[in-house]
């Protein structure tokens, strides 16, 4: 959620900064921070709260006078929020200035290498940490501060967004990402850094995307250089010129954030195991499972507790883990799980699923958990909100901000994590054989492609929304690893279209919902050629029998179903676990076309709110 804003050119670079994180604090934040570059010296203002706050301080501490400068709205994950961990931070020489996004994962090991070597450090974050490893690395190697930058970031584990200044040289700033983004702004003679475009549309139209993985030097009077940051080798930067106003460039050109996040699902699956998977060689690294792999394979069981549509991520997991681990699973809401005296023990793993990282259920089930001795992992999305601070360990799920209320990437991406989680232990537990390993690696870094694939059935899903968005009712039906996903597409519907939906494993059809099936009544089945493919061909013939309406998510290919659906939606061919990632993808789309068509608010949908605080 953190934003990062920087300027080098010919205007007074503060005022360009303040506005810019302004702009970017829709992100959310606890505290703020600038360093300005007077031409002699860097002076650095930070302070815990608004950037209002920082304004205020900068004109009592500070001159804001300089051609460069680097601010940072932060959200905290390693230290509290308070002045002293706020960003910028300095190395410890004082020559050299970060800011940055994301997460370090490895950065203890680091700093306990550094203290050795007799590095001080005044703050609790893994960014300290970061901008030290590059000064000495810049210092005992004799390189300049774009290579450092790079030999730094091949060291460490995690994902990030730096702008790193050396006083030294007072002309220009290394940048560098990983999992989170940013951009650079290129104007007549100035450059512009920053999260997203918004901070400098008002200044230039012409913007370098940086990809994964790439760094670039930005100098002033100079044409931007980008490099890979493993191999070092040039890339020729693509600008883009940049059409939008700034509401439209904050949904990338969407009509609603919910839109823009269901079409990031495939760079956001990707970001999510970028550097955790190398299925090439067959590797899964993840910190948090990694240092406590022995929690997990002498657990007696998994609890998963969550809210909403992480629940029904949970769900999903619960099917992977049991079939892949063979370790009892229960998944548990935790609005429930909270209010009576569960049995939990010292050989317990809790699983807190949570996309903003702060729901208040959530994290009293934590602390209920922790208070019985169980060992609790969190998987959220927001980093350093209160679930990832509270629990023993975690994962990130690095699908970038999600602004739409009804959750679409933080779904596919905390069922990515989990799955993740479970062939890791499965590997480990040996309940898998390697072959089996590593055809789940090959299939999970495919997923990405197939759900962009998915999404190429846009049209015709909007076609199917347009018959079906005056209905009344909707019956939402899959089996084994697609039951969760039958309540999440249900779930989507009612969210944002107001339309009253159910989902039901479909063998449960005939104990009750039969009974609502009518001409009037759409039913949507998720028949994915595999399970008890042909059990879900007997309930669609069973509903047709009835004239109820079928809609059909199918396996490309399928010619059974689409003989007997009035509609089928298809999606790529995958193994029967990583379903729920592909399946998914048409329920979202169908749900916010439908939404679109009722003339409802999409993104922020009545009674609702993005993260439930409260009780």
């Amino acid at each position: 959620m953190c934003g990062i804003v920087g300027y080098i050119g010919h205007r007074e670079a503060y005022p360009v900064v303040l506005k810019g994180l302004k702009r970017l604090e829709y992100r959310g934040y606890d505290s703020a921070g600038v360093a300005i570059y007077d031409g002699k010296n860097i002076k650095l203002s930070k302070t815990k709260g608004k950037v209002v706050d920082l304004e205020t301080r900068v004109k009592e501490e500070i001159s804001d006078v300089g051609t460069l400068a680097i601010g940072h709205t932060r959200w905290a994950t390693h230290g509290e929020p308070n002045d002293v961990n706020s960003h910028p931070h300095y190395s410890n020489s004082g020559e050299l200035v970060i800011i940055h996004n994301g997460i370090i994962e490895n950065y203890a090991p680091l700093k306990q290498e550094l203290i050795n070597r007799g590095y001080e450090f005044k703050s609790d974050t893994d960014t300290e940490v970061l901008v030290n490893l590059i000064e000495d690395v810049k210092k005992n190697e004799n390189v300049k501060l774009g290579k450092a930058v790079q030999v730094a970031l091949n060291q460490v584990v995690g994902a990030y967004a730096i702008a790193v200044f050396d006083k030294n040289k007072p002309d220009e700033i290394v940048v560098a990402r990983l999992g989170s983004p940013l951009v650079i702004g290129v104007g007549e003679d100035e450059f512009f850094i920053a999260s997203d475009a918004s901070p400098f549309i008002e200044y230039t139209n012409n913007a370098i995307y940086l990809e994964d993985e790439e760094m670039a030097i930005v100098r002033r009077g100079k044409k931007v250089k980008v490099r890979k940051i493993k191999d070092d080798s040039l890339v020729d930067p693509y600008v883009q010129e940049l059409q939008l106003n700034l509401e439209q460039i904050e949904k990338g050109g969407y009509d609603h954030f919910m839109l823009k996040e269901i079409y990031e699902q495939p760079r956001a699956i990707l970001d999510t195991f970028r550097g955790r998977m190398l299925a090439n060689e067959g590797i899964i690294r993840m910190a948090g499972i990694d240092d406590n792999i022995e929690k997990f394979l002498n657990a007696n069981r998994i609890l998963i507790v969550a809210c909403g549509t992480s629940w029904h991520a949970g769900l999903v997991a619960e099917y992977v883990f049991e079939n892949l681990t063979r370790i009892p699973v229960e998944v548990e809401y935790a609005s429930e799980f909270r209010y009576r005296n569960p049995v939990i023990t010292e050989k317990d793993v809790v699983i807190a699923i949570s996309q903003s990282g702060e729901t208040a259920d959530t994290m009293a089930a934590i602390k209920l958990a922790k208070s019985k001795g169980a060992f609790v992992f969190g998987v959220c999305n927001v980093v350093g909100s209160s679930i990832s601070r509270e629990t023993h360990a975690g994962a990130y799920t690095h699908a970038g901000p999600e602004i739409g209320v009804a959750s679409t990437k933080a779904f596919t991406t905390q069922i990515t994590v989990l799955t993740l989680i479970a062939l890791k232990l499965a590997q480990k537990k040996g309940t898998i054989s390697t072959s089996e390993f590593h055809q789940y690696l090959s299939e999970m870094d495919a997923i990405p492609a197939k759900v962009e694939k998915t999404l190429t059935s846009d049209n015709h899903v909007k076609t199917i929304a347009n018959i079906y968005k005056d209905a009344t009712n909707f019956l939402y039906l899959g089996r084994g690893y697609n039951f969760p996903v039958a309540l999440e597409g249900a779930l989507k519907l009612k969210e944002i279209s107001y339309i009253h939906a159910e989902g039901y494993p479909a063998a449960e059809m005939k104990h009750g919902p039969i009974a609502l099936i009518d001409e009037q009544m759409p039913v949507v089945v998720i028949a994915t050629r595999k399970g008890h493919y042909d059990k879900v061909v007997s309930n669609i013939q069973e509903i047709k029998s009835r004239k109820g309406k079928i809609i059909a998510v199918v396996m490309q290919g399928d010619k059974t179903i689409k003989n007997i659906a009035d509609y089928v939606i298809e999606i790529p061919e995958t193994l029967e676990l990583l379903t729920p990632l592909l399946t998914t993808i048409p329920l979202q789309l169908l749900s916010y076309y439908i939404a679109v068509m009722r003339d409802c608010n999409v993104d922020q949908p009545r009674n609702l709110a993005k993260s439930v605080t409260v009780e």
